[in-house]
């Protein structure tokens, strides 16, 4: 009986989940107390934050937050406060290639089972503490992450906020899925384009609901399989001028030298992993503001990824947090943020990252990423100081998003 007493607990707390997305009541007040407070920059003992409806009303010492009578209170003794964690490159449609390898998910995967498992994807996102994600293409399920975040922001399913890329583009036969005979038409995991089409395909994929649009600048296209560059330039400064004309940003998956100085010369305003940079492309990164997304949980085994990590920090080129989820598993996204840290972040660094850098990268700087009053109600808690020890992030105890509580010690 033991068994299906609990399958009945987690049914009702996953539907509580579910129905607690509706939104913050306007009357709603929220005091927090925690040891305390990592506002995005600096570390503050003795402070709280009070809550009101979606938004933060004010930070700061706990004997000067002055809440109503009615405000409910949240103890929080010995953890640390902080906002919000933020995901910049996630891939909610895919799951481990320890599972299923990514082949198999593109070509022999239904799309409704890939949006059920990423629906799962998403709660265990939420409940790790990161309360926003960059999603950055759907891996051959089409539209699906528009429907993904319609349904968070309707409160059908609980889940981070979400900013999407939609199908992603690459150049015509650089893409997979691979290996398959000459006269098999196989549906490919991002959208194919070339030359003066790319124009209409950036347009359709911002119809559909594009946030960013994803380019992939190089590719494992070479005779012997290792990464070239696939656009020319001129191709990707027309992809940057037509995503730019609607006001949406561009994102470039590059590994190479070469790519990456394409990308950064068309006008991209972040570029993926980044693995074999050098300190002459990350210099130019910096000249030009280009942010970069280094993904290590999922690429810094690969050889030159420790040094190409430490020549962009080097160069001091803005380092954002983005660890390719989905390649592992949803929810443990920390190992981002821990491998930034051992391979030559600080843990304040590498909080920052999380926090207020990449909201500024994400354009949404005036609405999350700090600890800060009028900035929406994205808050965290978690045991320890992760300031001091950045795996404290892994000991989430709360989780409020947009005022309403979804974990609570």
């Amino acid at each position: 009986m033991r068994k299906p007493t609990r399958l009945l607990f987690l049914f009702t707390l996953a539907a509580s989940a579910v129905l607690s997305t509706q939104g913050a009541p306007a009357d709603s007040v929220y005091v927090l107390k925690p040891a305390r407070v990592f506002d995005g920059d600096v570390m503050h003992e003795g402070w709280g934050a009070m809550v009101r409806a979606d938004k933060i009303e004010a930070v700061g010492p706990l004997a000067e937050l002055k809440a109503p009578p009615a405000a409910k209170v949240i103890d929080l003794p010995g953890l640390t406060l902080l906002p919000g964690l933020i995901e910049a490159h996630s891939h909610v449609l895919l799951h481990p290639y320890n599972e299923t390898s990514w082949n198999d998910q593109v070509a022999h995967e239904s799309q409704a089972l890939r949006v059920a498992r990423a629906t799962n994807h998403l709660r265990a996102t939420l409940l790790a503490g990161f309360t926003t994600i960059r999603d950055l293409g759907t891996e051959g399920a089409g539209y699906a992450d528009v429907g993904l975040k319609q349904a968070v922001e309707q409160g059908i399913i609980p889940g981070p906020r979400m900013l999407v890329a939609t199908r992603a583009i690459v150049a015509t036969g650089s893409y997979g899925p691979k290996g398959y005979a000459e006269d098999s038409h196989v549906p490919q995991g991002a959208e194919e384009a070339d030359g003066d089409n790319l124009i209409r395909v950036v347009r359709d994929q911002i119809g559909h609901g594009a946030d960013w649009i994803k380019v992939y600048a190089d590719y494992r296209w070479s005779p012997d399989n290792t990464a070239a560059p696939t656009f020319s330039l001129d191709e990707l400064k027309l992809i940057v001028d037509t995503a730019r004309s609607s006001g949406r940003p561009v994102s470039a998956h590059s590994t190479t030298p070469d790519g990456m100085r394409r990308s950064i010369l068309a006008g991209v305003e972040t570029i993926e992993h980044g693995t074999a940079g050098t300190p002459e492309v990350f210099k130019l990164m910096k000249e030009h503001g280009v942010a970069l997304i280094p993904t290590l949980a999922a690429t810094g085994a690969r050889p030159g990824a420790k040094e190409s990590f430490q020549a962009a920090l080097a160069a001091g080129v803005t380092i954002g947090n983005g660890s390719d989820v989905g390649v592992f598993a949803h929810g443990t996204n920390v190992l981002e943020l821990e491998a930034m840290v051992r391979f030559g972040m600080t843990p304040v660094d590498a909080l920052k990252s999380a926090t207020s850098v990449d909201a500024r990268i994400l354009h949404m700087e005036t609405k999350i990423g700090r600890v800060a009053p009028g900035l929406l109600a994205d808050l965290i808690a978690v045991e320890g100081d992760p300031s001091k020890d950045i795996s404290a992030l892994w000991h989430v105890m709360l989780v409020m998003k947009d005022g309403v509580v979804y974990k609570t010690p």
